[in-house]
């Protein structure tokens, strides 16, 4: 997206444009419809939890996501699924359809001390792209969330800063965006390492690797340690308004969506939308159609439905610019 000169705080407190009434159903989806199975090939069910989408420069679309047999056993996923399609919307035995490629990431332990492989969140940055990943750890409270660099989405080469964060309980599902001049790491944790409220977090960087301290961007009255309802952030931009997309909420399929003028805070009495997805990502198209996505454990692969706004903001700028036509934009 385009850089501009407007600070965090004045982009956090520019409250003055004039917006639609929050409501509920502002945001919604349409039906949803499988595009890729990762058991095709395969002797057994397998199946994509946490996941990312990106165009390359070469026009190529790539998903990246957890990928494991079933049934689900997230402490076991040591491998990111890596797939391929010319079109977003590829349907099997056409020619646009999504190709199952080689894991595109095997945890490592001896070097790097991963657990396992969570939630790859892939952006593209002054001709690099940047994976953001949960690398776990043994100790709970003490979760690591490392980054890995690739010129051409197929080989991937960890950052020799890992980690980048050291958060619990359960630091995981990272989500990057540009904010002003800086960037914005979201996560999901709980208040206190050792556990607390359900929160989603934020730590800013001036340049990817070097991240600040922990502050919240949202807290959820629910407690505990494992799961929680603050899982797979996801930001969505359009104009001076910021979506906040978090479940799994209302069941393990379920999405919200919450609105704020605030890229830093949201609030449950903001909540513009329900989607009946899981891991909720959200994807915009070479015509500029918004898609939003569905996976998880026992869900059978990888489904896109459209995804409407009612806010009257469709000629809004965002940091999800249409996929330029000979490749990728940065996000």
């Amino acid at each position: 997206m385009a850089r501009t000169k407007l600070s965090l705080l004045t982009i956090a407190c520019a409250l003055t444009l004039a917006v639609p009434v929050a409501r509920a159903g502002m945001v919604a989806s349409g039906k949803f419809e499988r595009i890729y199975d990762p058991s095709i090939g395969e002797d057994k069910r397998w199946y994509i939890n946490d996941h990312c989408f990106i165009r390359g420069k070469d026009g190529v679309w790539h998903l990246f996501g957890i990928t494991h047999p079933e049934p689900a056993n997230p402490l076991d996923e040591k491998n990111f699924a890596h797939a391929t399609a010319k079109s977003l919307l590829g349907r099997a035995g056409t020619q646009t359809q999504w190709v199952k490629q080689p894991f595109a990431l095997t945890a490592q332990w001896n070097e790097w001390k991963e657990v396992h492989l969570w939630a790859p969140h892939v952006i593209f940055h002054e001709g690099m792209y940047y994976m953001f990943y949960c690398a776990g750890d043994k100790d709970h409270t003490k979760y690591k969330i490392h980054l890995a660099v690739s010129s051409d989405l197929k080989a991937w080469k960890r950052h020799r800063k890992n980690p980048m964060v050291v958060d619990g309980f359960d630091a995981r599902d990272p989500f990057v965006l540009r904010v002003g001049d800086k960037w914005v790491m979201y996560y999901t944790v709980t208040s206190a390492p050792t556990g607390g409220n359900h929160i989603v977090a934020y730590r800013v960087s001036s340049d990817l690797v070097k991240w600040g301290e922990r502050k919240v961007a949202f807290k959820d009255a629910s407690k505990g340690t494992y799961g929680g309802p603050t899982e797979s952030p996801f930001v969505v931009r359009r104009g001076k308004n910021y979506y906040l997309f978090i479940g799994p909420r209302g069941g393990y399929r379920g999405t919200d969506v919450l609105r704020s003028e605030n890229p830093f805070h949201w609030s449950l009495k903001n909540k513009v939308g329900h989607i009946d997805a899981h891991a909720a990502e959200v994807i915009r198209d070479v015509d500029g159609r918004w898609y939003v996505s569905h996976c998880g454990w026992g869900q059978g692969g990888v489904y896109l439905a459209p995804l409407h706004w009612n806010d009257g903001l469709d000629d809004a700028d965002s940091p999800i610019p249409i996929p330029a036509a000979s490749g990728a934009a940065a996000r």
